[in-house]
C-alpha cells in the first residue's frame, strides 16, 4: 500500500470511527439541570378517568426531585394549546454525573 492509499483509509476509518462515537452518545444534559445520584423510583399507576373534553389530553404523573427526596406529582388533563399539538412526555435519563429530568413538551 502507498503512502497516499494509506492516509485515505486512515482518514476514513477516523471519519468512521467519529460517527460511530458521535451516534452512540446521548446528548449533553441541558445547562443548569440538577444532578441525583439515585435512581428514580418506578413510575405509580394512575388511573385516567375519561376526558373532560375533545381538546384535552392527558399529562401522565412522574417523580420529582424536592428536598432531597423522589415525590411522585400526579398527572392532569390539560388543554391543546393549539390544534394536533401533540404532548411528549417527559422522562429522567442517566449521565455521568447521575440522573436530571428533561422536561415534557407540546409539538408542531
Amino acid at each position: 500500500m502507498n503512502g497516499t492509499s494509506l492516509r485515505k483509509s486512515v482518514s476514513a476509518g477516523g471519519i468512521l470511527l467519529l460517527l460511530v462515537t458521535l451516534t452512540a452518545c446521548p446528548p449533553p444534559p441541558p445547562r443548569g439541570v440538577v444532578y441525583v445520584r439515585e435512581a428514580p423510583p418506578r413510575e405509580q399507576v394512575e388511573v385516567i378517568g375519561t376526558s373532560p373534553g375533545p381538546d384535552q389530553v392527558w399529562i401522565a404523573g412522574h417523580h420529582t426531585w424536592t428536598g432531597g427526596v423522589y415525590v411522585w406529582s400526579p398527572g392532569h388533563w390539560e388543554r391543546r394549546p393549539r390544534a394536533r399539538a401533540r404532548w411528549v412526555r417527559g422522562h429522567w435519563r442517566h449521565a455521568r454525573g447521575g440522573w436530571y429530568w428533561v422536561d415534557g413538551h407540546w409539538t408542531r
